[in-house]
């Protein structure tokens, strides 16, 4: 049965990801409002998808699945997780190639084989690092039922295993450093699902006093959080986030929300697509005008709009009609 607190979890998740890629890696001068905003978000909205990940694969059950279901489940991962990776990497790669002769691109490749290299082995140079949530979860996705079997389904003891996880400093090849940083999150939104109603019970009813600490915690790393370790407020916040958020979604004043229903259910479509619409209708303003002071406001509503309403529309106009593409993107 489907879960409208998730949809909705997911469609605000997803959209504060299309406002973390509004810029890419360099700031618009002088707009003092945006870096703050941008490293508030940027210390819980991760986590928090994480969280809402491991919680739809407990609900799945595909967290204790048997031995003998270990080669389905890593089939279907592979087909949801890393074909998308795959092929919208390619495309996200052949596609700066191309528009860099017209218009100005966030880091371009060098060629197709070099930023298919970095797209794999250094995520830190990849043309198209906004993918890497799908290959760090697909790691996760067929890692933990396996870490949980070997704990005897104990999953405590899975959950030690992915905190000491968090102070390893593994390199940043093939997503490690990754899958390490954010594997906590998605095992503790697997205990929150198979908490169950226990746990929506406990997060409805200390509703208010636990959106009190997230809110302080997402202003102090708003305004200070710069000169903290990144992994410190990603830790600190990402954990507040995970029942405050949740939360809010499950108030009665969002509980016949559509719209973060609607996006919530195109959320694979809007992650995989985003960049490409956001970066198009940013090369296209760039041509007109400066993104700096007075004008990011515009580039950052038109590029928030293509980013969100642009994928839905590709998928309903174009992809639906090729059945590959359409299960490939959910």
């Amino acid at each position: 049965m489907r879960r409208l607190d998730i949809d909705r979890a997911k469609g605000l998740a997803i959209m504060l990801v299309v406002f973390g890629h509004i810029v890419a890696r360099q700031d618009p001068a002088h707009v003092a409002w945006y870096p703050p905003l941008r490293r508030g978000i940027y210390g819980f909205h991760m986590p928090f998808f994480f969280y809402l990940s491991g919680m739809v694969a407990s609900l799945a059950g595909h967290v204790r699945l048997p031995p003998r279901a270990w080669a389905g489940l890593l089939k279907s991962r592979a087909r949801r997780l890393l074909l998308p990776f795959a092929v919208m990497g390619l495309l996200i790669i052949a596609g700066k190639l191309a528009a860099a002769r017209f218009m100005y691109v966030d880091n371009p490749p060098h060629s197709v084989l070099a930023g298919m290299i970095d797209l794999v082995w250094n995520p830190g140079r990849s043309p198209a690092y906004s993918l890497w949530y799908l290959a760090v979860l697909f790691v996760l996705g067929i890692a933990t039922p396996v870490a949980v079997w070997l704990a005897r389904n104990r999953l405590w003891l899975v959950l030690l295993g992915f905190v000491a996880l968090e102070w390893a400093t593994p390199p940043w090849h093939l997503y490690l450093a990754d899958i390490c940083r954010y594997g906590l999150f998605y095992v503790i939104g697997i205990g929150a699902g198979a908490a169950g109603a226990r746990w929506t019970d406990w997060i409805d009813r200390w509703h208010r006093p636990l959106m009190a600490v997230f809110a302080t915690g997402f202003v102090l790393v708003a305004r200070f959080g710069h000169a903290w370790p990144f992994d410190l407020r990603l830790l600190a916040l990402g954990i507040i986030s995970m029942p405050a958020v949740h939360s809010l979604v499950r108030r009665p004043w969002l509980s016949s929300d559509r719209i973060l229903v609607t996006m919530g259910r195109y959320s694979l479509m809007i992650y995989l697509f985003n960049t490409i619409f956001i970066g198009f209708t940013k090369g296209v303003l760039l041509h007109l005008t400066s993104w700096n002071g007075d004008h990011f406001l515009l580039f950052l509503v038109a590029m928030m709009t293509t980013g969100m309403i642009g994928p839905i529309l590709l998928k309903r106009t174009v992809l639906r009609a090729i059945p590959p593409l359409d299960r490939m993107t959910g």
